[in-house]
């Protein structure tokens, strides 16, 4: 992807009633609040310091959730990395994350399957991936989804 592209970004949306979460819920699907788990992880203290790479893809759904789209760019590795994220599309609301499989592969490389539901224009559609995650120094960064 060239560094010049743009990204599509869906709308953000609150955890879904069907999932009978309270709004203070992290959208990522641990039972923790939002500022505990991917809040954390999006500002203060522990800014961008994910510490494997599912706790870094979920900090990532949950940015893609509530439209924190600097972090989205400051998590994606700058050789992968698009020049911005465009605005999220009206109605789409995010429906839920599953984690199917996290691994770390080394010290310095790990990946991540899951499956993000959502729905837009009365539609459900779900995106399934497999993503790649490379450490550099005390930071994961997504890489890629692996083809």
């Amino acid at each position: 992807m060239s560094k010049k592209s743009r990204v599509s970004m869906p709308v953000s949306a609150s955890r879904p009633a069907e999932q009978g979460a309270s709004a203070d819920l992290c959208p990522c699907g641990r039972a923790a609040s939002y500022a505990d788990c991917c809040g954390r992880y999006h500002a203060g203290p522990l800014h961008l310091l994910a510490p494997d790479p599912e706790s870094l893809m979920r900090s990532r759904y949950s940015a893609f959730v509530k439209d924190v789209r600097a972090y989205l760019l400051a998590t994606w590795h700058p050789s992968e990395r698009p020049a911005e994220i465009e605005p999220p599309e009206d109605g789409l609301r995010w429906l839920g994350l599953e984690v199917k499989r996290a691994a770390v592969l080394g010290e310095s490389r790990g990946e991540v399957e899951f499956v993000a539901r959502c729905k837009v224009g009365g539609r459900a559609h779900r995106l399934h991936e497999i993503s790649e995650f490379v450490r550099e120094g005390d930071r994961w960064f997504y890489l890629k989804a692996r083809g």
